[in-house]
């Protein structure tokens, strides 16, 4: 004779159903900083090892702007990301509940920070930023910590108003367009990420520079650095608050253990040379959540 459900078989039975009617699909944002074909192109390992683990379709979304994926995660339609420090403030203060902060990058050195470097053409006589006043400076989006944040506030300390400073002061869209921007003569400096250890030449070992550089987009020996800020820390790698734990919980152990499973995908996802991804608490970016705060005059 067939046996009746218990009751808490039944329950079980009834979680799961709903589980699966709920959690059909899981969306991976990634910010700005490179054409966006790149960024799905670097990231295309981490998103199939994720849909394996996860056991359904897993999609790459490359907003144009920071605040593309900063939307995406509040309005739910992205899981997971990996923001900046300024970008993880803006989602912050504007849901507490959206995300959950896990993991962070840890560098070769094992330190998890990095710098806004202020950089310009080798050959444009500009080897300070007191050798800028006057010109045409480059930063990346207006949610970006080294892309704005951290050295918009260090420099306007220093120098005061920045559009009274520079020439004129642009926005170009993303690290990389200021790279390149700068090395193509479109903007005079400007300011991008690296974790400032290894070489120069080579781009540093991870960020924006070293990403330019393995892509052939420009070679480091033609332009130069002016100028670095204090030290930022590593932004977060967050996934939405309202997953399933164990969708949670996978995530996050996959993303931590890649650097032992498979260093090449773990590069790619890194922009470079890194140690690992390793847990971080949402206390780590109470500075920028000041910052963040002060700038937009909360």
């Amino acid at each position: 004779m067939q046996k009746l459900l218990t009751a808490t078989a039944l329950v079980s039975l009834m979680a799961t159903s709903a589980f699966a009617q709920e959690f059909t699909e899981f969306n991976i944002g990634i910010l700005g900083g490179e054409n966006a074909q790149d960024r799905m192109t670097s990231n295309e390992c981490f998103r199939v090892k994720i849909e394996e683990a996860l056991g359904v379709p897993v999609k790459i979304f490359t907003p144009a702007d920071y605040d593309g994926v900063i939307q995406g995660l509040l309005g739910g339609s992205l899981d997971y990301a990996w923001l900046g420090a300024s970008a993880y403030a803006k989602v912050y203060l504007t849901d507490p509940e959206a995300v959950e902060v896990k993991l962070t990058k840890q560098n070769v050195d094992g330190s998890t920070g990095y710098y806004s470097i202020g950089f310009a053409r080798a050959d444009s006589g500009i080897t300070s930023m007191e050798d800028a006043k006057g010109k045409v400076f480059a930063f990346a989006d207006p949610n970006s910590t080294s892309g704005f944040l951290v050295p918009g506030a260090e420099l306007a300390a220093k120098f005061g108003k920045l559009e009274d400073y520079f020439a004129e002061v642009k926005m170009s869209g993303g690290h990389e367009q200021t790279i390149v921007g700068v090395a193509n003569g479109d903007f005079e400096a400007g300011v991008s990420w690296a974790d400032g250890l290894g070489n120069w030449e080579d781009g540093y070992n991870s960020g924006a520079f070293r990403k330019a550089a393995d892509a052939g987009l420009v070679d480091m020996s033609t332009l130069v650095e002016i100028w670095r800020s204090a030290l930022i820390p590593e932004g977060p790698m967050v996934v939405r608050k309202a997953l399933p734990q164990d969708v949670k919980d996978k995530v996050t152990q996959l993303t931590a253990d890649l650097w032992e499973t498979d260093a090449e995908c773990a590069y790619a996802v890194a922009a470079g040379e890194a140690k690992d991804f390793v847990p971080v608490e949402h206390s780590a970016f109470e500075g920028i959540l000041a910052a963040r705060k002060l700038q937009e005059g909360m």
